[in-house]
């Protein structure tokens, strides 16, 4: 059996001197256990393959209700680790919740911290949690990322059971590509445990703590490339075994048997995918070939991608449906409504029959039969009359109708051109709690054409894959008929998709699926006109972008999928 690199066990397998049970306690969205007080990870030992800073200096004693920068206002203390803390604030001024990491500014590691915190905020790339900023002040290194409380951790994913074959290929094909594309640009993460691993409740991976995690810890390796690899193997293989691939537990889960080796996910665990399985296998024993084929092992992200790229699709499982209750007659339908059961049981009771009338012979009722047939006569009679009279009447006034004169076209009312329609104010729409440009809202209706709110640049495209899309809501003032929109584009291209949709509020919290569509359409150049066929009666319109052209770098942006809005105009 292949033997397993030292330097990503290392990096893979550290969850401190007590492992969490699985359950215990429930981590936050900084990924801590908020029951010990500790990080949900544990602490990071120093071994072979790695180098850990030694004497960190003490945590900054801080508390509830500090502000950094007059802006960020803690709120919760989640971690205190190895010198350093964590919490969860509240940015002020944007009116919404981060997190922090907090350490003094003589502590070895705080310009390590610094560094890698810059480096993956210019990464921009959505499938990471992102840095929001990194700054030195008042003897003090902070940085803020953001926070996403309606995430679920991995671990917490993990506890209740393994993950189906589907769930567990979106998990390896996501984390493997956006690892790649943060390779490419230089970063490791060198801390990939189920912690820090996020699923948000579209379905998309999102990955936290890229170069930061390392750096808080003090930790480095002479492969990164390989030690992410590896470590992206074990989440693999825990998601299909429910097992920590690696003799001691972690992170919630048991480890191995200790003395067998890394053994397949299919002999730990009956009914696993085979494919999935032989992936974590070359992900893991990446010293040599796989136990079960001669295939060569992925010892950087960017193969392991590819290698997950080559696999048949997985489809998801068809969704179940339970069968409906027998049909069961009420006791009205069966026709024992309202009569008491007697004590022996239901006894069937035998109703006498009345015997018909005897027909009418007698005197009587001849001229009874008689008079009932001639006042039939004397009423189809009558109803032919009435008949004959409508009939004249309709032709005359036929004959009438030809000789009055007829209104030409002409004199038809003309349609009215839609008139222009205010914008109030503007916000950003993003429900899966990952703004693109908050600030830069007002410049799509402030009348300035050089002015401009822009998404992130995404390497996948023309549709956006990573998210169900990008949009603003806009707030007319009151509820008016919008028809038709003006939208101008900073980037021309044919691939941008933009529709509208009428809203009842301006929260990203109403989903998209509750609104009702005005229009839509694709750009061919650089503006965008959109006429709905028939008006919409609303007060808040979201403009939702799905698709986007492929534009060069910018001052603003890398080379990649991405847009930007300089005015938006509504008319109705």
């Amino acid at each position: 059996m292949a033997e397993r690199s030292t330097a990503a066990v290392d990096v893979a397998d550290n969850s401190g001197d007590e492992p969490l049970a699985a359950g215990a306690a429930k981590a936050t969205a900084d990924g801590v256990d908020t029951q010990n007080r500790q990080a949900a990870d544990g602490p990071m030992t120093e071994k072979e393959g790695e180098r850990a800073s030694v004497a960190p200096s003490a945590a900054p004693e801080l508390h509830s209700g500090h502000k950094l920068a007059r802006r960020y206002r803690l709120e919760e203390c989640v971690t205190r680790l190895d010198g350093f803390s964590s919490w969860r604030a509240m940015d002020e001024k944007l009116r919404r919740a981060v997190g922090v990491h907090l350490l003094p500014a003589d502590h070895p590691r705080a310009r390590s911290v610094l560094a890698a915190a810059r480096s993956s905020a210019l990464l921009g790339d959505p499938r990471f949690v992102q840095v929001l900023d990194a700054v030195e002040e008042n003897d003090l290194v902070y940085v803020v990322h953001e926070w996403l409380p309606d995430a679920t951790e991995l671990t917490a994913l993990l506890a209740a059971g393994p993950l189906e074959a589907h769930e567990a290929y979106q998990l390896v094909s996501q984390v493997s590509q956006a690892m790649a594309a943060a390779h490419r640009e230089g970063l490791a993460h060198l801390r990939l445990t189920p912690s820090a691993i996020l699923r948000t409740s579209t379905g998309q991976y999102r990955i936290r703590g890229l170069a930061v995690n390392a750096a808080l810890r003090g930790i480095t390796s002479e492969t990164p490339q390989r030690a992410d690899t590896e470590a992206i193997g074990a989440l693999l293989y825990a998601a299909l075994t429910q097992r920590w691939p690696y003799e001691s537990d972690a992170y919630g889960l048991t480890g191995l048997p200790k003395g067998v080796g890394l053994i397949a996910p299919d002999q730990v665990r009956a009914g696993v995918h085979r494919g999935l399985g032989e992936l974590a296998m070359r992900a893991l024993a990446n010293d040599g070939a796989t136990a079960s084929r001669q295939e060569p092992a992925c010892t950087t992200p960017e193969e392991l991608a590819k290698a997950v790229a080559a696999m048949p699709r997985i489809r998801p499982p068809e969704p179940v449906f339970t069968a409906p209750p027998e049909y069961q007659h009420t006791t009205y339908q069966q026709g024992s409504y309202g009569r008491p059961t007697p004590p022996g049981g239901p006894v069937a009771q035998t109703l006498a029959v009345a015997p018909p009338p005897p027909p009418l012979q007698s005197r009587t009722g001849k001229a009874l039969k008689w008079g009932v047939a001639a006042l039939l006569i004397a009423a189809l009679g009558l109803g032919s009359w009435q008949l004959a009279d409508t009939l004249l009447d309709h032709s005359n006034q036929s004959s009438d109708n030809q000789h009055q004169p007829t209104t030409t076209g002409d004199d038809a009312p003309e349609k009215k051109a839609p008139e222009p329609i205010a914008i109030k104010r503007g916000e950003e729409y993003y429900p899966d709690g990952t703004p693109q440009d908050l600030d830069g809202v007002p410049h799509t209706y402030d009348g300035d054409s050089s002015t401009f709110w822009r998404t992130r640049t995404f390497y996948d495209g023309p549709e956006v894959k990573v998210k169900e899309g990008l949009g603003i809501v806009y707030d007319l003032g009151a509820e008016q008929d919008v028809s038709a929109a003006e939208i101008a584009l900073k980037y021309a291209g044919n691939h941008t998709t933009v529709t509208l949709y009428a809203t009842k509020n301006m929260s990203s919290q109403t989903p998209v699926s509750s609104m009702k569509k005005i229009v839509g359409a694709t750009s061919s150049n650089s503006a965008l006109k959109l006429t709905a066929e028939t008006p919409v009666k609303t007060r808040y319109v979201l403009l939702w972008i799905t698709a986007m052209p492929q534009a060069g770098a910018d001052d603003y942006t890398k080379p990649g999928y991405k847009q930007a809005i300089t005015d938006v105009k509504f008319a109705g």
